[in-house]
């Protein structure tokens, strides 16, 4: 598989998200799907303390035991796990780390990353905690995600005046329903010199072709589990009309959807590795194919007429 660049680290181009991992799937389930991965060809890991309370982490670490060494992991932190558990205080970034490494049962973690921005912390101040673990050697480079243009222009500023370590990653949501990160974002992203690690980029499922105008989702599947509201906003007509268009327009070039929607993310060059979840093995092997389309600068014009519109 392709590899690429995240600083000092070089990951495959199509990544394994791991929220699923102690909430939809159990610990074998997350096993077979981690060794599936690594089988083809995946290096990239995404996890986070927030999923499942912890739970997720202790998955992923049980399931690359013996295999480590194939494996980047990326996990993040930030997200509030109870009242003390939460932000981005130095205190708590140090103690949160070490949780992580605990959970996974590693020496170190490949890509720590900030899952949120905290209002109440001085950016340069999470820097100043998060170069102390770069220098203890338990982390190896940081990254960030959900931050605004403007955070981002910060935080970058904030480590080149303090010589800190330097972002290397960008996680946001983009796939080809959401395209408003190629806004101002994509442009600070550019601007700091930021890796690109793209999640929800089937847009949860509308993308993989499963989700049809006029026919109601299965039960089983993670969109039918949201908030009436939310299902609905998700399953809009007009959501559901543009799917239909690109799923004419891919298999009118002998493809399917799921390939065009993984595919055109890889297709930009500011992408690192796109982050697509996976509950079985059929989907770990199906998002590494999926992956493969080398798309034409015609076609690449024509998605976009396509999408036009789409937030």
């Amino acid at each position: 598989m392709q590899q690429r660049r995240i600083g000092v680290l070089e990951v495959s181009v199509v990544g394994l998200g791991c929220n699923n991992f102690g909430r939809r799937i159990d610990a074998a389930a997350a096993e077979r799907v981690v060794h599936a991965a690594l089988d083809a060809g995946i290096t990239l890991f995404d996890t986070a303390d927030a999923y499942g309370a912890g739970r997720s982490e202790e998955l992923l670490g049980a399931a690359l035991s013996g295999r480590r060494d194939e494996a980047v992991i990326a996990t993040k932190f930030g997200m509030e796990l109870d009242e003390h558990r939460r932000g981005a205080h130095p205190d708590y970034v140090r103690s949160a780390c070490d949780d992580s490494l605990h959970r996974l049962g590693v020496e170190h973690i490949d890509l720590y990353q900030l899952h949120r921005p905290d209002p109440d912390v001085p950016i340069e101040e999470t820097l100043g905690a998060l170069g102390e673990l770069v220098e203890a050697g338990k982390v190896r480079a940081i990254g960030h995600s959900n931050l605004e243009p403007a955070q981002m222009d910060t935080a970058e500023a904030a480590a080149r005046s303090a010589g800190l370590p330097r972002f290397e990653s960008a996680q946001d949501r983009w796939n080809l329903l959401e395209r408003g990160f190629e806004g101002a974002q994509l442009a600070a992203v550019q601007r700091n010199r930021l890796a690109v690690l793209p999640y929800f980029p089937l847009a949860s499922g509308l993308l993989t072709g499963k989700y049809r105008m006029g026919e109601e989702p299965d039960p089983a599947w993670r969109i039918s589990s949201r908030p009436p509201e939310r299902r609905e906003a998700e399953l809009a007509p007009e959501r559901l009309n543009t799917v239909e268009r690109l799923r004419q327009f891919a298999e009118g070039h002998g493809r399917s959807l799921l390939e065009l929607a993984m595919s055109w993310l890889a297709s930009r060059t500011v992408v690192a590795s796109v982050i697509a979840g996976a509950t079985t093995v059929e989907q770990v092997e199906a998002n590494v194919t999926a992956a493969g389309w080398e798309l034409t600068a015609e076609q690449l014009a024509e998605v976009d007429r396509l999408t036009a519109g789409s937030g």
